[in-house]
């Protein structure tokens, strides 16, 4: 039986993003991108109520649960257009692939040359896929998960924020290019900002977040021994 926290964190959740995505229809902009809006806006709340983030878990755990049904409903949109995913699947998965060598090399780069030790780097490796992947990645090579969650999500909240914008003024219009783009960079909170687009984006980008994470998952040991 779920507690009035529980309720409590659970509604403040929901709140939080219907009110964000109200928001970006009318002043779109990166800083009111319903991810970015929704979690300063949970963080605020929990500051002003005294709320331990301890307490807020339960709900959110509750949440998270429905993730796995939404992420399959995406697939719906997927069937309905699988011409054009069967057209494009050569450039989709290539632009994936691209995606995660271009971030992967650019971030590792900047964290060796700075000398940052290890379990940074592992975390550097697996943030641009969603967080069980990573932190489960991770963990089984001796990672940190508190480190390895902290840089997936903040990678997908600054790719929600940023990419839209981005898209624009590079003048990537294709619904299947900017799906591709949200969920092989930004990952789960890449594919949230991407339904707010059209459900065919959400789901392209759906699909994307998964393919990166069988990837990164298969290639991990040889990337962990270069590190």
């Amino acid at each position: 039986m779920m507690t009035l926290i529980t309720l409590y964190s659970i509604l403040i959740t929901v709140l939080a993003y219907s009110v964000g995505r109200k928001i970006y229809h009318k002043h779109p902009s990166p800083f009111t991108t319903p991810v970015f809006f929704g979690t300063v806006t949970i963080i605020i709340v929990l500051q002003i109520s005294g709320m331990d983030f301890k307490d807020y878990t339960p709900g959110k755990n509750i949440i998270t649960y429905f993730l796995g049904p939404a992420t399959v409903s995406l697939a719906v949109p997927l069937y309905k257009n699988i011409s054009i995913i069967t057209k494009y699947a050569v450039p989709a998965i290539s632009g994936v692939i691209s995606g995660l060598a271009v971030t992967l090399i650019l971030a590792l780069t900047i964290a060796k040359a700075l000398s940052l030790p290890l379990y940074i780097l592992q975390g550097l490796a697996v943030k641009s896929i969603t967080v069980p992947i990573a932190i489960g990645i991770t963990e089984i090579y001796g990672g940190d998960p508190n480190i390895t969650a902290a840089f997936v999500i903040l990678t997908g909240v600054l790719g929600a924020m940023i990419a839209p914008k981005l898209m624009d003024k590079l003048n990537v219009t294709m619904p299947f290019a900017r799906g591709i783009a949200f969920g092989t960079i930004a990952h789960g909170l890449g594919t949230a900002q991407a339904t707010q687009e059209s459900e065919f984006t959400g789901a392209v980008a759906g699909a994307a977040m998964a393919i990166s994470g069988i990837i990164i998952s298969c290639l991990f040991p040889l990337i962990n021994h270069f590190l």
